[in-house]
């Protein structure tokens, strides 16, 4: 392999590229108005959520709790009948409906254990969820701060003091921003490569390049460090000026060092970019391959839910995507500071697992190349 006819390559990919405005479009996208949204889209808690209160006790307490459910979290409770909280829920007009049976307040004061009822949408899934904490919560506060001016205030035995690490605001913001770049440079590598590869053979250029004194790996070598390149100069621009400038998420951890082990991840994740344009004949098929192929990438690599909550074969399984080890390094990295000596494990699991996509790449694109012949 000679380095001039690689770096020659890669220049014209670059050239190419620069002439395409739609994927220089999606570059600047998926790493600017992407992130912002996904970071900002979701809120981060309850926000304005209806609920609905049968108040059959029409006691102090009863009312207490009605109070207590106040903006921005949820919207001002509306009272309405028994007969009226079915047709509300049906028709999706409340979140939550809760149910406060005659004489709450007697039974409770009598020592009984009187029970309330939540109805809950559970179609609205974010709110359903997260709001039915708050709920309980606010239910259980009003109660137990109405007895004690009856019943003695008996300490708790224990003091529960929570220190919470690496985000200390619990700030949703600050996680999905760095995710989605993670996943923004998977995405992209290789749709660039894959595409370019194919762009080539649908414009008749790869007879070309085979007309020409260079050599299959050459070709490969320089479509994975031109469009390498540019994902990793896009990543960084973005950690600087949309996740620590606009977003102001703190990078606790060496830019740096995330960077070399963004540039080991994308010579895995563009060497994937050419065997899929090499699978694929088109690129319709290309397009449908990637939609196969990273969902499932995004998903069970760690970015969005621990692997110790998946089960133990897909654990096993996606030690075998680059994806995996360099969520957990990037994670490492940019959220608790963590140095080289924690993070070369991913590093390595993570070139090797470049070394195997890159030969596979190698000997079909020979294979197809051969094939055009």
């Amino acid at each position: 392999m000679r380095i001039a006819n690689v770096l020659s390559l890669g220049v014209k990919e670059l050239r190419g590229l620069l002439r395409d405005p739609m994927m220089l479009a999606l570059i600047v996208f998926a790493f600017s108005v992407s992130i912002y949204t996904a970071s900002t889209a979701m809120p981060e808690q309850l926000n304005k959520t209806p609920i609905a209160i049968v108040d059959e006790d029409r006691s102090p307490l009863s009312g207490r709790i009605a109070d207590a459910f106040m903006p921005p979290y949820f919207l001002t409770p509306l009272l309405i009948t028994q007969s009226e909280m079915d047709r509300r829920m049906d028709a999706g007009l409340d979140t939550f409906a809760l149910d406060i049976p005659p004489d709450f307040q007697r039974h409770l004061l009598d020592g009984d254990r009187p029970v309330i009822q939540l109805n809950v949408d559970a179609t609205r899934m974010s709110q359903a969820f997260a709001g039915s904490g708050y709920v309980q919560s606010i239910v259980a506060g009003e109660i137990d701060s109405f007895l004690r001016r009856y019943r003695a205030n008996e300490a708790a035995p224990i003091e529960l003091a929570m220190r919470v690490r690496f985000n200390p605001s619990l700030t949703v913001a600050w996680f999905s921003a760095v995710i989605e770049v993670v996943n923004n440079v998977t995405m992209l590598s290789i749709i660039l490569t894959g595409a370019a590869l194919i762009r080539e053979r649908e414009h008749g250029t790869i007879d070309h390049l085979l007309a020409m004194p260079v050599t299959p790996l050459e070709i490969m070598a320089g479509k994975i460090w031109s469009m390498a390149l540019v994902v990793l100069i896009a990543c960084g621009l973005s950690l600087a000026f949309v996740v620590k400038g606009l977003l102001g998420v703190p990078i606790e951890g060496s830019v740096s060092l995330f960077l070399a082990g963004a540039a080991v991840h994308l010579f895995a994740t563009t060497s994937m970019g050419i065997l899929l344009g090499t699978v694929a004949r088109s690129m319709p098929q290309f397009g449908m391959l990637i939609v196969l192929v990273l969902i499932p990438l995004e998903m069970l690599s760690g970015g969005q839910t621990p692997r110790e909550s998946m089960p133990e074969f897909i654990q096993y399984l996606m030690l075998g995507a680059p994806t995996t080890h360099f969520v957990a390094l990037a994670q490492a990295i940019l959220f608790r500071g963590a140095g080289l000596d924690t993070v070369w494990p991913q590093l390595v699991f993570t070139a090797a697992i470049g070394v195997a996509l890159f030969a596979l790449a190698l000997a079909w694109f020979r294979r197809a190349l051969l094939d055009a012949a």
